[in-house]
């Protein structure tokens, strides 16, 4: 994704002319599929595409749920105990049937989160709430704080000290504000892409990231590649550094890698 927020007209037409000449590609992102598509919709994909950092494996040209995972009872009421201040910061992913809906305690936000929330204001899928219990209200999968690094930072230790659950402590690629995401647990973009690789008989696993959340991905690919606007730990752990989202590095490289043969 370009720093615009977008898919450039030659990446979504490479990708989707390797797709046809036979490259195994997907996505994974920390993003719901419903406001993944809104960038990759022009995408043409056959395989599924790993969403909330692998808590939704998802259709790409429909928005369908195709496996997905949620959080049980007792993570439940120890999430709540933990963050009793989960209102202020964040809002919980949950599913009724195929939708996903963010919910949003009425309640004093960080100004990161109130940003975020009159961003989506108009989004149907939005849900302002009026007690901490309506914030789980369905089933809740996916939990998102946003705020200044000090504050999100502290939620994070406290959350580290439990494995009952995936976490992602990161700043925003676009943005000053620091994120938190939970999500169930051995739900990860690594693991469920291991997960695709197994299924559909896949022998190598080439990655590409820019953030925190990639490092699960670079520790278990075959081959890893960070974008040159990527975190300085990233490209550490990179097999290589490739140009930035800017230049449209991912599809160039894939390109080359198509003329060289690499499957």
């Amino acid at each position: 994704m370009r720093s615009s927020g977008e898919l450039s007209s030659f990446t979504v037409d490479t990708i989707n002319y390797l797709v046809m000449q036979g490259m195994a590609f997907t996505y994974a992102t920390a993003r719901s599929i419903e406001s993944a598509r809104a960038i990759t919709s022009g995408l043409n994909l056959s395989l599924p595409v790993v969403t909330r950092n692998g808590a939704v494996l998802a259709d790409n040209s429909t928005g369908k749920h195709i496996r997905r995972s949620i959080f049980g009872k007792k993570e439940i009421e120890l999430i709540k105990d933990i963050l009793p201040e989960i209102g202020r910061y964040g809002f919980v992913s949950c599913f009724e049937g195929e939708k996903m809906y963010r919910m949003c305690l009425e309640c004093s936000h960080t100004t990161g989160l109130e940003g975020y929330i009159d961003y989506y204001r108009k989004d149907p899928s939005l849900r302002i709430v009026s007690s901490v219990d309506e914030l789980f209200k369905g089933e809740p999968g996916y939990v998102t704080l946003i705020g200044d690094r000090d504050e999100i930072e502290t939620l994070y230790d406290r959350l580290k000290e439990y494995d009952n659950w995936e976490s992602v402590f990161s700043k925003d690629t676009y943005r000053d504000e620091y994120w938190l995401e939970i999500c169930p647990k051995n739900c990860t973009k690594a693991k469920t892409l291991l997960r695709i690789k197994e299924e559909y008989g896949f022998d190598k696993l080439i990655v590409f990231g820019d953030s925190v959340n990639d490092k699960s991905m670079f520790e278990i690919a075959d081959e890893a590649y960070a974008v040159s606007n990527a975190i300085d730990d990233l490209k550490a752990m990179a097999t290589s550094v490739i140009g930035t989202n800017d230049e449209d590095a991912v599809a160039r490289f894939l390109t080359k890698a198509s003329q060289r043969g690499v499957d």
